[in-house]
C-alpha cells in the first residue's frame, strides 16, 4: 500500500509540473490558431508573451496587484497584433518577416526599458506577494491526499493550481467551439482557406483576420502575465525561452486544432516536469556512471520541437491561404 501510495504521489507531482508548465504553451498555441486558421503567420507570439510578461511585471511590481498588471499585459499585447495587423494585413507586408521583427523588437525593449526603470540588468524587482496568482481549491487538495493513490493524484495533479491553469484548459473548449460551431468560426476558417470567396460573399477579409488578430493578443497577453503572476516571482531578459516557437511546433503537430495543440503542449510540460525530476540521477555503469548531465535533460522539449516541425510540418495540411497576403480585386 505504501508503494503504490508513493506512486501516487509520482504520478500527482508529475501531472501538476505538467499543468504548470504546459499552461503558457496552452494560451500561446490557441492564440497561433487563431491567427493561422484565418491566414495569417505569427512567428511574433514569442515577442508578445515576452513584451506582455515584462509589462505585467512592471505593472505588478508598482502596483501591487494583479489585475491591472494582466489588463496592461494583454492591452499590450493587442497593440502589437494590431501593428502586426496593419504591416502585414492593410499593406500585405511579409508575415515572416512582420513576426520576426516583433520577436526582436521585444526581446531589445525589455532589456532596454528593464536596465533603465530599475536598474536591475534588465530584470524587474521582486513581486509582491498580493500581485500573485493563488491556487484554488487548495483546502480540497488536502482534504483528498488522505485517499489512497488517488488521494495524492487529485490533490497534487488536478487541484490548488491558480486560476489561469484552469482558464487555460478551458479557452482549448471555447476556442475549439468558436473555430468550429459559430458562424464567425466558420468564416475566420474559410477565410484561411478562400479569402476570395469570403471577399465575395460580403465579409470583409481585413476585418476578420483583424478580429483573429485581437483574440490573438488577449491570449498572448495572458500567456507572458502566467510567466510572472505564477511561474516566476519577476521578469528576467529572455525569460520565455523559446516558448513561443514551441507553440507554433505544437499547433503543427496539432494539425491547426485546438485540442490537438493542446495535446501536445501536455506533452512538452511533460517532458518540462521529467526533464526537472531527471536532474541528479544516476547515469548507467555502462555508460560511464556518475550523474545524468543537466543539458541533456534541460535540450529534452527543444529536442522534441525540432523532432516534430522535421516530422509533421510536411504531412499536416496547414490552411490553403496562411501566409498569403490578400489583395481585393477591383
Amino acid at each position: 500500500m505504501e508503494a503504490l501510495h508513493d506512486f501516487g504521489l509520482l504520478v500527482g507531482s508529475l501531472l501538476g509540473s505538467t499543468l504548470r508548465g504546459a499552461t503558457p504553451l496552452i494560451l500561446c498555441a490557441l492564440a497561433g490558431c487563431l491567427a493561422e486558421r484565418s491566414g495569417v503567420v505569427d512567428l511574433g507570439l514569442e515577442g508578445k508573451m515576452l513584451l506582455s510578461a515584462f509589462a505585467a511585471a512592471s505593472v505588478a511590481a508598482a502596483t501591487g496587484a494583479w489585475v491591472p498588471a494582466m489588463m496592461v499585459a494583454m492591452a499590450l499585447a493587442v497593440s502589437m497584433s494590431m501593428v502586426q495587423g496593419w504591416g502585414c494585413v492593410s499593406h500585405r507586408g511579409d508575415q515572416v518577416v512582420m513576426g520576426m521583427a516583433l520577436t526582436m523588437t521585444a526581446a531589445g525593449l525589455t532589456v532596454v526599458l528593464g536596465a533603465a526603470w530599475f536598474g536591475l540588468g534588465g530584470q524587474t524587482p521582486q513581486i509582491a506577494e498580493s500581485a500573485r496568482l493563488t491556487g484554488w481549491f487548495t483546502s480540497d487538495a488536502q482534504l483528498v491526499q488522505g485517499v489512497p493513490v488517488v488521494g495524492p493524484v487529485l490533490g497534487l495533479g488536478l487541484l490548488g493550481h491558480n486560476g489561469l491553469v484552469y482558464l487555460a484548459l478551458l479557452c482549448v473548449v471555447l476556442v475549439w467551439a468558436l473555430l468550429f460551431h459559430t458562424r464567425l468560426g466558420l468564416r475566420l476558417r474559410a477565410v484561411g482557406e478562400n479569402p476570395l470567396m469570403v471577399d465575395a460573399a460580403g465579409v470583409s477579409v481585413q476585418g476578420l483576420r483583424y478580429r483573429a488578430l485581437a483574440l490573438n493578443g488577449l491570449l498572448s497577453g495572458l500567456a507572458g502575465s502566467y510567466l510572472v503572476l505564477a511561474l516566476n516571482a519577476n521578469f528576467i531578459p529572455h525569460m520565455t525561452a523559446g516558448r513561443g516557437y514551441m507553440a507554433l511546433a505544437a499547433l503543427i503537430f496539432g494539425k491547426w486544432n485546438p485540442v490537438g495543440a493542446m495535446a501536445a503542449c501536455l506533452l512538452f510540460g511533460f517532458l518540462d516536469a521529467l526533464a526537472i525530476r531527471l536532474q541528479g540521477a544516476p547515469w548507467p555503469e555502462a555508460l560511464g556512471g556518475g550523474t545524468v548531465p543537466v543539458q541533456a535533460i534541460q535540450a529534452l522539449p527543444y529536442l522534441l520541437t525540432v523532432v516534430l516541425l522535421a516530422g509533421f510540418i510536411g504531412r499536416a495540411r496547414a490552411p490553403a491561404a496562411l501566409g498569403v497576403p490578400y489583395l481585393k480585386e477591383r
